[in-house]
């Protein structure tokens, strides 16, 4: 027979066990793509608030970086900076400064300014710029033009025609902000995605997490299927928007030199710590290609790249590539 003392024992027992973890999944559209949470929860009935702030979160970059919202900051900017220096926020100074970064970095392969040109095409409508239009507006493509302030914390346009795009930085951000607010709440084991930016931290299940990188010419093949852990992943493909003319394939990664689409390379891939970082860099070596990109990435410590070039050939960095 059970003694009270021994039923006591059993309830402050089990009272004193921690919450079973389970894994919580949701998928969402936030700037014009289809993004994911995942993670396991330690307190499943707190996990639902949890959720709802990344998507919050999502969607506050979204309305602050969107070239597209005419109440965002971004727009904001593009309509004021060429007449006077904008004052702008902590948040949006940084990764302005950031894109900066990358930008001398990759010699200007990197240029938030593409879209001084770039606004004018149109992939859902299969709308591109004429040639007198790139040869007007090609040389408003310079990061050169985009005078930060830091004492001020504001930025001007040296040029009337610049436009900024943060496409190639944005979500990448979005995926990082994510990762923190779900790290704050004491999370371990994540994963944030937003189209082509992804990043994970600890485990699924104790082992490591498998993702994917599409094949970019076969939508139903994976090109390669990583065993990963604590890392950022970013894929950049001439797939993702674009439109055929001619037999000719105009996609949203634009080469500044030119102010067409880059077609040297047909997918790039980065691993890196952070999600920023591996978006800039994707877009990065996507535009310099095979030779300069891999030289680059090659330099920086911590850093893989996977790449595909116009003719399907896969190439993978030093890290990557299997010993003799």
């Amino acid at each position: 027979m059970l003694t009270f003392r021994t039923l006591l024992f059993i309830v402050i027992t089990l009272y004193s066990l921690p919450s079973q973890a389970e894994w919580v999944s949701h998928a969402f559209d936030v700037m014009g793509t289809r993004s994911k949470v995942e993670f396991e929860a330690t307190e499943p009935k707190s996990a639902q608030d949890l959720v709802d702030k990344v998507v919050a979160e999502m969607h506050r970059i979204d309305r602050l970086m969107s070239p597209y919202k005419s109440d965002s900051e971004l727009t904001f900017i593009n309509n004021n900076a060429a007449k006077h220096p904008v004052k702008i926020g902590q948040e949006m100074f940084d990764l302005l400064e950031y894109s900066m970064h990358f930008s001398k970095l990759t010699d200007g392969a990197f240029d938030i300014s593409f879209s001084s040109l770039g606004y004018l095409y149109d992939y859902r409508k299969n709308l591109k710029p004429s040639s007198v239009q790139i040869q007007t507006l090609k040389d408003a493509i310079d990061y050169r033009k985009i005078h930060l302030d830091k004492s001020r914390q504001t930025v001007f346009f040296a040029d009337p025609r610049v436009k900024i795009d943060l496409g190639g930085i944005a979500k990448g951000h979005a995926v990082d902000r994510c990762i923190e607010i779900l790290q704050a709440a004491e999370i371990k084991n994540a994963y944030v995605n937003a189209g082509g930016d992804s990043r994970l931290i600890g485990r699924k299940n104790d082992r490591l997490w498998y993702i994917g990188v599409k094949h970019p010419r076969d939508p139903d093949k994976l090109l390669v299927n990583l065993p990963l852990e604590e890392v950022a992943l970013s894929t950049s493909g001439d797939y993702e928007r674009y439109f055929e003319e001619s037999g000719v394939r105009y996609h949203h990664i634009i080469d500044p030199t030119t102010g067409d689409s880059a077609r040297e390379i047909r997918s790039a891939t980065i691993l890196a710590n952070d999600s920023t970082t591996a978006d800039a860099l994707s877009t990065s070596i996507f535009i310099l290609g095979i030779e300069k990109g891999m030289a680059l990435i090659n330099s920086m410590p911590e850093v893989s790249a996977i790449m595909v070039d116009k003719n399907g050939k896969l190439f993978v960095s030093q890290d990557m590539a299997p010993a003799h």
